[in-house]
């Protein structure tokens, strides 16, 4: 299964990579909505390796029979690549290309709180809420958390509906061919 999944974890980490990376290129230009249905896009199509993986891994090394378990299992593993691969671009991206970027989105945030004509007390409660998620988003630490758990519910989806596709189960006992009849 090591064979597969570093396979596939690697070939879609640098597909989510090199996707992403030229998504941001485009992220000013095409609106915070767009923007993001583009990356969920993104992911989605990373992760469809995923069947990929559990499929060759079935097919190739199993005689075509698999076990839900052990087909979650492969298809797991290759997410957690792939998420891994997503944290490590942003982190770069981040850090080095794009230091402000988390600034305008948490002011676009803050934005829309105070327009939605809450009571006073609730928006200033949001928009503390929100400067302390900024705060927080400094630590690289804090920072690569949330990156890793944007693309896992997705790449975590596609491992489920994955595996239960492509699980196929091995007969419980082979028939035996009836033994012809003499007369």
């Amino acid at each position: 299964m090591k064979k597969t999944v570093l396979t596939f974890g690697l070939i879609a980490g640098l597909i989510i990579s090199v996707l992403m990376d030229s998504s941001l290129l485009l992220a000013s230009k095409i609106g915070p909505g767009h923007s993001m249905a583009l990356g969920y896009t993104i992911m989605v199509a990373s992760f469809l390796l995923v069947y990929f993986g559990i499929r060759s891994y079935r097919d190739n090394n199993l005689d075509g029979r698999i076990s839900f378990g052990r087909a979650f299992s492969c298809g797991i593993l290759i997410t957690l690549i792939t998420c891994i691969f997503y944290v490590a671009s942003w982190e770069i991206i981040y850090f080095n290309f794009m230091p402000h970027f988390m600034d305008s989105y948490f002011a676009a945030q803050i934005h829309q709180v105070q327009a939605s004509g809450l009571d006073p007390a609730v928006i200033a409660t949001k928009v503390a809420a929100i400067q302390h998620s900024q705060q927080l988003y400094q630590n690289p630490f804090v920072n690569m958390a949330y990156t890793f758990i944007e693309p896992l519910p997705v790449g975590l989806i596609i491992t489920l509906i994955s595996a239960a596709v492509l699980r196929r189960k091995s007969p419980a006992h082979p028939t035996a061919a009836p033994a012809p009849v003499t007369t």
